[in-house]
């Protein structure tokens, strides 16, 4: 797993700030955070989901929390390290469009092979379904199937078996809904 530092270095924050969208302050602030929350240095899926289990007490979020985290482990090491955590807040809190959508595009591709297959797109929406407290055989039988082709519609355009990158970038900035429902997080942090 990655390396565990317990203070972080000028230099370092330096870099960081100028990697994100945060100030140097900012990132000191997020360092003592996470420091107090991960004393090793190192934010583990379990810790990734003891923090969604907070956001979500009514819901499921642990599937849900595990496609997340393995978004933000880039290194996929098994853990979240401090400029990892700061540059996945950066990109979802304060990225611009293109940025969140390359996100939400490694969100979706799991197996990370730079394709989204119905498979994929399925198995995520039924975990956000379950994040939001509707697992219910319904939700699965009936709301997912229906959500899935309705999302495959509107980025399958080509109406092949996988969306690529530019593919899926494309057909979600057509979309005004998809690009209003990505600005809500804009200024997260500040």
């Amino acid at each position: 797993m990655g390396k565990s530092q317990s203070k972080l270095s000028s230099e370092k924050i330096r870099i960081l700030a100028k990697q994100s969208n945060f100030t140097e302050k900012e990132i000191r602030r997020w360092y003592r955070g996470f420091r107090r929350d991960c004393p090793n240095g190192l934010l583990t899926e379990m810790g990734f989901q003891k923090i969604y289990k907070q956001f979500f007490p009514q819901g499921d979020p642990i599937d849900f929390s595990n496609f997340v985290f393995k978004t933000y482990d880039d290194d996929q090491d098994g853990a979240i390290e401090f400029d990892q955590f700061v540059h996945g807040l950066s990109i979802t809190g304060r990225g611009n469009l293109e940025q969140k959508l390359a996100w939400v595009f490694r969100l979706y591709d799991q197996d990370k092979d730079g394709a989204i297959t119905r498979q994929e797109t399925e198995c995520l929406i039924r975990h956000i379904y379950k994040l939001s407290g509707d697992d219910s055989e319904t939700a699965d039988t009936k709301m997912v199937p229906n959500r899935v082709a309705m999302i495959w519609t509107k980025l399958n355009k080509e109406s092949d078996a996988k969306i690529n990158s530019a593919e899926f970038v494309e057909n979600v900035k057509t979309d005004k809904a998809i690009v209003n429902v990505l600005s809500l997080y804009e200024g997260l942090g500040k």
